[in-house]
């Protein structure tokens, strides 16, 4: 992948790292690069977006959700720890669902159709911006070509995720109160699920990334799954709030 380095884990001896406690203070040191930061996220919040732009990142995000466990399955087949696999694996029941719950991909279904969306538009994935679409597959392909360990530190932006799901349970009923309640299931779901997730995770980065190039390996993808999210917003902030979508300036396009 252009602009990082092949995945790998490398466990040589070499200098060692901080300390976990200090490890973990670095990667907490990312959160302003996290999306909640960007311009698109800093309107939505802010009730300043429109219904249409309030779809199109519901129809973009979709794509990002149903991609989620592929990579999470992804990871589990690079994964010979078998303890690892038992408790990583409930991430992938999360979205997909079981007999017991429809999974957080069906919730995000129910979120586009409270926002007005019908269940074909959301799954055809016909709109899905190209911008969009390539940073979630370089994710989804990082993590299937890296070691399962770096692969598990990418998930690490989880770090920040449950601040912006309180922001949106708080903000989106007063802004857009348009969108059923229901629809917001999704949100509420994800803050005890992503809490614990990103204890595994990072329990598993503290423990496995020791030696300083490790660190500040695990650092770097870190800032990379953040360059993925904060791409996303740029393609959807191009498209939604300046109007202008892949093509837009070149008649005839198909």
């Amino acid at each position: 992948m252009a602009g990082f380095p092949e995945p790998r884990f490398d466990a040589r001896d070499d200098a060692p790292g901080d300390a976990p406690a200090r490890f973990a203070e670095r990667l907490r040191a990312l959160e302003p690069r996290y999306h909640i930061h960007h311009p698109f996220q800093r309107l939505m919040n802010d009730g300043q977006l429109d219904a249409d732009a309030i779809r199109g990142w519901v129809l973009n995000r979709y794509c990002y959700q149903v991609h989620i466990p592929m990579k999470d399955a992804a990871l589990l087949s690079n994964c010979p720890d078998r303890d690892v696999r038992r408790r990583w694996i409930q991430r992938i029941l999360d979205h997909d669902g079981d007999s017991r719950d429809e999974g957080g991909i069906e919730c995000w279904v129910r979120l586009g159709i409270a926002c007005g969306l019908t269940r074909e538009e959301i799954e055809s994935q016909h709109q899905v911006l190209p911008g969009v679409r390539f940073a979630v597959e370089a994710y989804v392909n990082f993590v299937r070509r890296a070691s399962w360990q770096d692969g598990v530190a990418s998930s690490l932006t989880e770090l920040f995720a449950p601040t912006i799901h309180r922001e949106r349970l708080a903000s989106w009923p007063q802004h857009y109160p348009w969108i059923e309640p229901s629809g917001l299931d999704y949100f509420r779901k994800r803050l005890t699920q992503a809490h614990r997730d990103v204890e595994h995770g990072l329990e598993l980065t503290l423990s496995h990334f020791r030696t300083r190039a490790a660190q500040d390996r695990a650092v770097a993808i870190v800032r990379f799954k953040q360059d993925v999210l904060w791409s996303m917003l740029d393609a959807m902030h191009l498209a939604y709030v300046h109007h202008m979508p892949p093509y837009a300036a070149v008649p005839g396009v198909p």
